[in-house]
């Protein structure tokens, strides 16, 4: 029987460096990459494509597992139906992340939020992995919906799915195994199953990437930054016609039409952010434009950077990389 890397659950093998899975000796429990990613901090990229990974999505769908759906609360896609479709299972929505947004906004808003705009799911649950919040409440909703002793974790890369299963080993289990964790996708590039006690086993996936994010085109120095570690401290700016919001060489927007309206950023305390005069700077025009007519009360959302909530009516024009996905939305907050 293959043995397979506790980190990224991979096949672990001895015989081609330059293959998935190498590692110096088949005893050991973990892969180079792993080994090199845990204690030097060295990541190797390893791409692969979206459709193995809805296979196994398809596979997951052939049984009657729970499946939990974990997602960055800054980073929530557009539309989630095709979940539903890939997996008819029970569903449990995890909004993970919560630490980053400001300690004012309430769970409860969040919860009707998303239960009213993504209705395919059993139940809606808001955790910070990394700070241990709720992670006891969600154990509950688990076992409340479990038809299984198997669990699956599914969801887009960096979403936090490892960082959570590492936190229900530590807290439920007296394994001492660690998937491996970092900033950067496709870091889990194969399914692994843990153990958790003897009414509950998880199933982490390899994570889908989402090409539409913003993370697959910046470098690692760049994407440290706009990946929040504590509390987003959000700016808000009263923008005229003819002035503009830069987010340091990532994106811009430019206030063309409307009354004096109401901006607040919510990106990662590390970016820096300048309003200017439009007409005195050409900085960013080489990105790609979009403009948006806006409603009251929307977000912008920038995937992978965050989102802007805006209140007013007006007209917008923004530059970013053309590969970025953005689009309105009713505020979050």
């Amino acid at each position: 029987m293959s043995k397979k890397c506790l980190g990224c659950g991979v096949e672990l093998q001895d015989e081609n460096i330059t293959k998935e899975g190498y590692t110096t000796n088949i005893e050991n429990d973990i892969c180079m990459r792993c080994f090199r990613l845990k204690n030097y901090g060295e990541y190797q990229t390893v791409t692969k494509s979206n459709e193995e990974y809805e296979n196994i999505l398809k596979e997951i769908g052939k049984t009657k597992d729970l499946v939990i759906y974990v997602t960055d609360i800054l980073n929530i896609e557009e539309d989630l139906s095709y979940i539903k479709e890939l997996l008819p299972n029970n569903l449990l929505l995890v909004i993970n992340k919560k630490d980053v947004i400001p300690k004012s906004v309430k769970d409860s808003k969040l919860i009707e939020y998303f239960k009213q705009k993504y209705n395919i799911f059993n139940d809606v649950v808001i955790i910070s992995s990394i700070k241990n919040y709720n992670i006891d409440y969600l154990l509950k909703r688990i076992k409340f919906f479990q038809t299984t002793k198997k669990v699956y974790v599914v969801g887009h890369t960096n979403a936090g799915k490892s960082t959570l299963i590492n936190k229900l080993i530590k807290n439920y289990s007296d394994k001492t195994q660690e998937l491996t964790i970092s900033p950067l996708p496709s870091t889990t590039l194969n399914t692994i199953t843990i153990e958790i006690n003897d009414y509950l086993t998880i199933v982490d996936t390899p994570g889908l990437v989402d090409n539409a994010s913003l993370t697959n085109y910046v470098d690692s120095n760049v994407l440290k930054k706009i990946n929040p570690r504590k509390e987003i401290k959000p700016k808000t700016y009263q923008l005229k016609k003819g002035q503009s919001i830069i987010i340091e060489d990532l994106f811009r927007l430019d206030y063309i039409e409307g009354e004096k309206n109401s901006f607040t950023i919510y990106v990662s305390n590390d970016l820096k952010i300048k309003r200017i005069i439009k007409d005195r700077h050409k900085y960013l025009y080489d990105l790609y434009k979009t403009t948006y007519d806006l409603a009251f009360n929307k977000d912008l959302v920038i995937k992978g950077l965050g989102f802007i909530k805006i209140t007013g009516r007006g007209k917008i024009d923004i530059y970013l990389d053309q590969k970025v996905k953005t689009f309105l939305r009713d505020n979050l907050i």
